[in-house]
C-alpha cells in the first residue's frame, strides 16, 4: 500500500476525471427517499452534487432508478447526466457499472461518490482529486481515524475488472486485490465515513451540519 508521502510525480497531468454519483437506492431503512430529504436549503442529492461541482469536476454522472423524475427535478439547472439503473434492487456495484459504461472513452478515472453522504465537503473532494493527479497510484481512498471511507477514485485501467468481477463483494474486492496500487489519503473530516441509512442517521447528520455551519 502506498503512503501519501510515497506518491510519484508522473501522474501530475492526469486530469480527465469524472464523477459517478450513486443515487439508485430505494431507501427502505429510511422509510422515504433519503436523497430528496431537506439539506442546507435544498435536497441531500442537490447538496452533494453541488459539492462535487464546486470541487472542479464538470463531468458528473448520477445513477438513478425509479425516482429519476424527482431526482432530475432536484438537480435542475445543474450540468449532470442522469443514467438509469434498470435493476435498483441489485448491489451497489450494479450502479457503479452503469456509471462506468456511460463515461466517455477518454476518461482517465472515475470518482465514486455516495448519493447519501451529504456531509461530504468540496475541499475533501478537491484534496482527493489533487492526490490522484500528483500520484502514480491507480486507486485513491480517504481515511479518517484509521477507517477507510468514500469517495473513491479509480483509474480507468480498473474499469474492465469492475465491469466483470467482484459480484458479492463490490469494490472492496478490487481494493483488496490491488492494495499495492492504493493510496490512502488522511483527511481531517469524518464526513468520509458518514452516510444516511436511517432516520436517526439523518437527525444526527442534520444536527452536526447545522452546528458546524453556525461556527
Amino acid at each position: 500500500m502506498r503512503s501519501h508521502a510515497e506518491r510519484g510525480t508522473e501522474g501530475e497531468m492526469r486530469s480527465m476525471i469524472a464523477a459517478i454519483v450513486l443515487a439508485a437506492g430505494r431507501s427502505r431503512r429510511m422509510g422515504t427517499q433519503k436523497l430528496l430529504l431537506p439539506w442546507s436549503g435544498q435536497t441531500v442529492i442537490g447538496h452533494i452534487v453541488d459539492q462535487v461541482l464546486a470541487a472542479g469536476l464538470n463531468q458528473v454522472c448520477v445513477v438513478v432508478s425509479a425516482d429519476r423524475g424527482a431526482v432530475s427535478h432536484a438537480l435542475a439547472d445543474r450540468s449532470v447526466t442522469l443514467i438509469t439503473n434498470p435493476d435498483p434492487d441489485a448491489e451497489m456495484l450494479s450502479s457503479v457499472r452503469c456509471g462506468i459504461r456511460s463515461l466517455p472513452p477518454e476518461c482517465d478515472a472515475a470518482m465514486i461518490v455516495l448519493g447519501d453522504q451529504p456531509e461530504i465537503r468540496a475541499d475533501t473532494i478537491a484534496a482527493l482529486l489533487s492526490a490522484y493527479r500528483r500520484s502514480s497510484a491507480g486507486i485513491i481512498a480517504p481515511i479518517h481515524d484509521g477507517r477507510r471511507g468514500h469517495p473513491l477514485i479509480l483509474s480507468s485501467q480498473y474499469f474492465p475488472k469492475v465491469l466483470t468481477r467482484f459480484d458479492g463483494v463490490g469494490l472492496h474486492g478490487l481494493l483488496a486485490e490491488h492494495v499495492d496500487d492504493l493510496l490512502l489519503l488522511e483527511v481531517s473530516s469524518s464526513s468520509v465515513l458518514a452516510d444516511l441509512d436511517s432516520p436517526d442517521d439523518y437527525k444526527r447528520a442534520i444536527k452536526g451540519f447545522s452546528g458546524e455551519a453556525r461556527q
